[in-house]
């Protein structure tokens, strides 16, 4: 036969032969074969119970559960072990081929249905199933009988329902080009059938939302104007609201006028491509509002996206669609459900009240937790299905409550269903491929590696060099390839204990009768692609077949290992797998390297990589971070005790739950002398707190001294310059939620802009330029200012006062800048001034930086005599400056006299390996020098 590109006879299969098809080379991949041949697209084509190919096995008397036996036969001895992409048997583009003139020939159809590939393939079974047991099955089926009994032998299947969706992705290729066959129809060519959909299973099921799909139903009983339009935030499930209608439809679960309705979804997109000539758009919509109006069976259009209306098709002397369609929406001629965005309705549809008169709002509020629970609960059959894994209960309440705290800028359940997906995606992906933990240590490794290559090679023209650092790479390596080897053992040993587990979990769900879930993965991570049809009924897989789409011998040995394993009593199997699960649970240490099921852990750990906050395992270890907050951050900040204690106390009290969620996690005023530790302070926190200095987002107050500089704050306004571009403050917050928002020197910025945080402070939220609402919950504020540097000075002269005393002392200079209803929701905290030995330590931390600095940058070990900092220490005399004067002694005197040694060495070829610092008796530093 005539070979032709693939590509187009491919188009010609109806949308279930796709699906197979796209099943087949799923299944190609996850057994490693080189070719998907024609027992890969036939195993996929008898899988579902409501199609074509199932009515004709059951017509002709076949078993199909022997004929998947015998196929699964005919695969196992295929050639495996193919690395890369499989390709098209040319067996399988010739049964293709035939099935297409079958199709369009003897049985006069469009498209191809799996009962025309079944005709053509029984026609030459000699030819593609040569020497197989599947042929000899099929032998039974008769191919003058089926091909004149056709219709009635495929009565019923589910394929029928899929004509008309069919046409719509053939006008689709036909419309793009501009013109369409003769007599194809306007609804087939622009619209989606979503009551044929429901009816093929390609549907989820839809929770929740009973009241706004009653609303939608008492809208459509009108008799004018019957025209419901669902308006509401991206992700709160309009579109499903529509689909929950279109399976009631299937279900029969609405009044009579709308049980034997049809849910057609029009395709703007569509309708106007290729529509470049004058009126050809209006045409189209003409006709398929014509074809609406006089179908015999009752129509719904559906438009989603509705704004598009206003403006579509719209051309220089040309009507859009909105203007074609306000006749028929308001006789009530043609029933049309809409549904768009509160931002695109407020600037659509309202700005057009003759087109809003036509439609009946119907609102949809984002769900509550519980509610996102129970959509979640209903949609895991689906999602178990699709990724082959399990999904505890625990992990749907997990991904609702996780997403509501922690993912802001979305909506439930949109971004539930979002986390549950990925952490049960992660969770297949992981049963197979290598840890995170691995793939690390070996991309060290071999960056170790490329850098022992590079330097050995420079050895060769330039002996003696790089010694030092060869041997530091020799030793690295070896640290690293040890972990490696341990790493890489304790994996493969969960990995065998997790596969155990789930074989026996697969084998208690035979014995005790009861569907497990789809095995859509092997243990190796090969997964194949399931079909719509397999996702939409997710438990019709017989038990007999659960190791059908394994590729690892381990698992299909353990499942079908002896008789006597085979007929274990339930009771026997619940025991094995209770120890298989200990096993592996003793071996995860509570560190798991491998998933066996989607649980809370798997959940938050996406939740982590998405917004950096730590939970699940990490939340734990977290928690014992922030019982030590206080002690770490006092490693940084000296002299100031009793502002770190307060700090952490408010912080360990919101990580616990028990702060106004609507607030940040907390709101300070650090007030005290200049170099005392108040902007340390903020960077300690964003370092302990949030994983490192990169969560700080400072704004310097002192460049908001204007009243109209509050704009850059929060955005500019419309119609001014800049709108759109985002401030600096709510754009920062925005794209790091979880962080430390520093206002330095809040003092000196115009009282109104200190006035826009008011909202913050007490609801942690604050509107920006464009009207958005930024959360601020999930942040720590801290405000900085020098007010009442005197009277703090003053009072600790003498020694340092009760810190509630000197709170209370200082708060009526506070009180003449800052407003007391600001001033109530701040928690002031003063510094004191810092005594010489609290600068020793200071000094001796800026020191051990210094050296880290010169030991990085020139492999130079930099040490000091113990009277240094206390000599710096001595020197700083001015009180204002407090701690920064440490750094400016090191800038004006040690550090040049550093430079100079270290750039004179190298200008004379000397190698230095060390130097030492110690005072001397003018004032300055005496250096000790150590050549390599």
């Amino acid at each position: 036969m005539m070979l032709v590109e693939l590509k187009p006879l491919f188009a010609r299969l109806n949308s279930y032969c796709s699906a197979a098809l796209e099943g087949a080379a799923g299944l190609t991949l996850a057994r490693n074969h080189y070719e998907i041949a024609v027992e890969h697209m036939l195993r996929r084509l008898i899988e579902a119970p409501d199609g074509d190919a199932a009515r004709i096995l059951a017509h002709f008397d076949i078993d199909a559960l022997r004929l998947t036996a015998q196929l699964d036969d005919a695969l196992g001895q295929l050639k495996n072990g193919n690395p890369g992409r499989p390709v098209f048997a040319g067996l399988l583009t010739e049964w293709v081929q035939e099935s297409w003139l079958t199709a369009s020939i003897t049985l006069g159809q469009s498209r191809v249905r799996s009962g025309a590939m079944l005709l053509a393939l029984v026609a030459r079974l000699s030819y593609y199933g040569a020497g197989t047991r599947y042929a000899e099955t099929l032998r039974a089926i008769s191919r003058e009988q089926l091909a004149a009994e056709f219709d009635s032998i495929v009565d019923g299947s589910s394929e029928t329902d899929l004509r008309i969706a069919d046409a719509a992705g053939a006008g689709a290729a036909t419309g793009a080009a501009g013109g369409a066959g003769a007599g194809e129809a306007a609804i087939g060519r622009f619209c989606e059938d979503f009551t044929a959909k429901a009816r093929a299973g390609k549907i989820d099921p839809v929770f929740g939302r009973d009241n706004e799909i009653r609303q939608m139903i008492d809208i459509l009983a009108r008799r004018r104007k019957n025209n419901p339009i669902c308006v509401g935030e991206p992700g709160v499930g309009k579109t499903a609201v529509v689909e929950g209608l279109a399976l009631r439809i299937v279900n029969g679960d609405v009044p009579e006028f709308l049980r034997d309705t049809r849910l057609l979804g029009l395709d703007l997109g569509l309708l106007e491509a290729g529509a470049s000539v004058k009126g050809e758009f209006e045409n189209r919509l003409r006709g398929v509002i014509d074809e609406i109006k006089g179908s015999v069976k009752p129509i719904i259009l559906f438009i989603d996206e509705a704004h598009m209306l206003i403006g579509a098709g719209g051309q220089s002397g040309g009507s859009d669609a909105a203007n074609l369609l306000k006749p028929a929406l308001a006789r009530g001629e043609l029933r049309t459900v809409a549904a768009t965005t509160w931002s695109e309705y407020k600037k659509y549809f309202e700005k057009d009240p003759a087109l809003a008169r036509r439609f009946q709002l119907v609102k949809l509020d984002e769900p509550d937790v519980h509610t996102a629970v129970q959509i979640l609960r209903g949609l895991k059959d689906r999602y178990e299905a699709a990724h082959g894994v399990t999904v505890r209960d625990d992990a749907i309440v997990a991904a609702a409550e996780l997403s509501d705290r922690y993912i802001t800028g979305r909506l439930l359940p949109d971004k539930a269903v979002d986390l549950l997906d990925t952490a049960a995606a992660r969770v297949r992906i992981g049963l197979g491929v290598k840890p995170a933990e691995l793939e690390s240590l070996e991309s060290r490794l071999a960056g170790l590696e490329r850098e022992r290559v590079a330097l050995a090679r420079d050895v060769q023209f330039q002996p003696g060099t790089y010694s030092e650092r060869l041997g530091e790479i020799e030793s690295e390596r070896a640290s690293l390839q040890a972990q490696h080897a341990e790493l890489e053992a304790r994996w493969k040993t969960e990995k065998e204990a997790a596969e155990a587990v789930l074989a026996l979990r697969r084998q208690l769900g035979q014995a005790q009768n009861v569907p497990a879930v789809p095995t859509a993965q092997a243990p190796d991570g090969s997964t194949p692609e399931p079909t719509a049809e397999a996702a939409a009924e997710p438990a019709r897989e017989p038990a007999t077949d659960v190791s059908a789409d394994t590729s690892t011998d381990t698992v299909t040995d353990t499942v079908t290992d002896t008789s006597a394993q085979a007929a274990a009593s339930p009771q026997a199997l619940a025991a094995q797998l209770e120890e298989a699960r200990n096993k592996l649970k003793n071996l995860q240490a509570g560190s798991p390297l491998v998933f066996i099921e989607t649980d809370p852990d798997a959940v938050a750990r996406v939740v982590s990589d998405w917004t950096g906050v730590p939970l699940g395992k990490m939340q734990r270890d977290a928690v014992s971070s922030v019982l030590a907050l206080a002690d770490r951050i006092k490693e940084r900040i000296r002299g100031q005790d009793h502002a770190v204690d307060q700090i952490a106390a408010t912080v360990k009290a919101a990580q616990s739950g028990l702060r106004d969620p609507q607030q940040p996690m907390g709101v300070f005023l650090l007030v005290g002398p200049s170099g005392v530790g108040k902007t340390e302070t903020g960077l300690a926190v964003a370092d302990q707190l949030f994983g490192g200095e990169h969560a700080l987002v400072s704004v310097n107050m002192s460049e908001f001294q204007e009243k109209h500089t509050v704009s850059r704050l929060v955005g500019s306004p419309p119609g001014y310059v800049g709108y759109g571009e985002g401030g600096v403050l709510t754009e920062a917050v925005r794209k790091r939620p979880y962080s430390v928002v520093l206002l330095d020197e809040v003092e000196k910025a115009h009282l109104d802009v200190v006035n826009l945080f008011y909202q913050v402070f007490d609801k942690g939220t604050l509107a920006d330029g464009e009207g958005r609402v930024i959360d601020f919950s999930n942040t720590v504020v801290f405000l900085t200012s020098n007010l009442a540097t005197e009277e703090i000075t003053r009072l600790a002269r003498d020694g340092r006062p009760d810190v509630e005393a000197l709170t209370t002392a200082i708060h009526p200079v506070l009180a003449k800048h800052f407003k007391p209803a600001l001033l109530a929701r701040m928690t002031v905290v003063p510094y004191y001034t810092l005594p010489p030995s609290e600068l020793a330590g200071i000094a001796e931390l800026k020191l051990n930086k210094l050296a880290s600095r010169l030991l990085a940058a020139n492999r130079i070990q930099l040490s000091f005599d113990d009277a240094v900092r206390d000599t710096i220490a001595a020197r700083c005399t001015e009180v204002d400056s407090g701690a920064r004067n440490i750094d400016f002694i090191l800038r004006k005197s040690l550090m040049p006299l550093l430079s100079d040694t270290v750039l004179s060495a190298l200008a004379d070829g000397r190698a230095l390996s060390a130097i030492r610092v110690a005072p001397d008796d003018n004032g300055g530093w005496t250096l000790t020098t150590t050549e390599a």
